[in-house]
């Protein structure tokens, strides 16, 4: 059996972007987090930050200096999220919201992680739960 447990994401400062992620999403940065190794648990899945002393940031939309990776947050809407984002440290690179306010924005976090938020027809959310 294969089970997803981390994904980990390289920085320079495990607790610098743990408290921006945890800032993001509502929850905790994880108990026992340290400079070598930071986390926030979702549910089995830690989303995880490791450090790395060469760290060199993605340069999105660059090819030469590929994203890697990128994470997605569904939001009810897109227009308060992009403020407490920008707010904590984000930065917006490129704007997919179509005229009917469904799309996506892409951000790239303090140390040039991209990210979106997106807001799909037919996702709701309640509480913590995507109906």
């Amino acid at each position: 059996m294969l089970r997803l447990t981390d994904f980990i994401i390289d920085c320079p400062d495990t607790m610098k972007l743990a408290a921006f992620y945890s800032a993001v999403t509502g929850r905790p940065v994880k108990e026992g987090s340290h400079e070598n190794w930071a986390g926030i648990k979702f549910g089995e899945v830690e989303l995880a930050f490791i450090r790395v002393d060469d760290y060199r940031a993605p340069q999105w939309p660059d090819s030469e200096h590929p994203k890697q990776f990128h994470l997605d947050f569904e939001v009810d809407e897109i227009e308060p999220e992009q403020r407490r984002v920008l707010d904590l440290g984000a930065t917006l690179r490129q704007d997919f919201i179509g005229p009917d306010g469904y799309g996506w924005r892409v951000y790239t976090d303090p140390i040039g992680h991209p990210f979106c938020l997106c807001r799909n027809k037919g996702f709701n959310w309640t509480g913590q739960h995507l109906i």
